[in-house]
This record gives structure tokens, C-alpha cells and sequence, in this order.
């Protein structure tokens, strides 16, 4: 039996390549992900914001404002 030590070494150092550039193709995602996704995403937004829900608080927060959004939402279909 014949050991050929230029085809191991061919073959390890394929395999080294291999690893190094999928490590280097995760880290490169990885980075775009950073890009792309910001860290804090619940942060105050800012500029000319407006705030799309607000809570009122009032005497009237009883059945009959539930049912008057339950209409609203059935009717619009939101």
C-alpha cells in the first residue's frame, strides 16, 4: 500500500481553504446583518414622528366605547 503524502496534503490544505472561506462568508453576512437590522429597534424614533396610538383616558372607558371600537373594527375591516 502506497501512502502519497502530496495527496494528503493537497486534500487538508483544501479543506483549510474551504474552512476559511466559509468562515470569512459568515462573518461577512453577519456584518450586513448589522447593517441592515439596527441594534435598538424599539428606540424614540426621530424627525417629524407622530405617534399612531393613544389611549385616552377618560370617565367614558366602559363597555360602550368597547363596543364602539368593536364597530368601528368590524366596519372597516382593520
Amino acid at each position: 500500500m502506497v501512502i502519497s503524502l502530496r495527496k494528503y496534503l493537497r486534500t487538508l490544505r483544501l479543506i483549510v481553504v474551504f474552512c476559511a472561506l466559509t468562515y470569512l462568508l459568515y462573518k461577512m453576512i453577519g456584518l450586513f446583518g448589522v447593517f441592515l437590522f439596527p441594534a435598538d429597534k424599539y428606540r424614540i424614533p426621530d424627525g417629524a414622528a407622530v405617534k399612531a396610538f393613544h389611549i385616552e383616558r377618560s370617565n367614558s372607558m366602559g363597555l360602550e366605547y368597547m363596543a364602539d371600537r368593536l364597530k368601528l373594527f368590524y366596519w372597516y375591516g382593520e
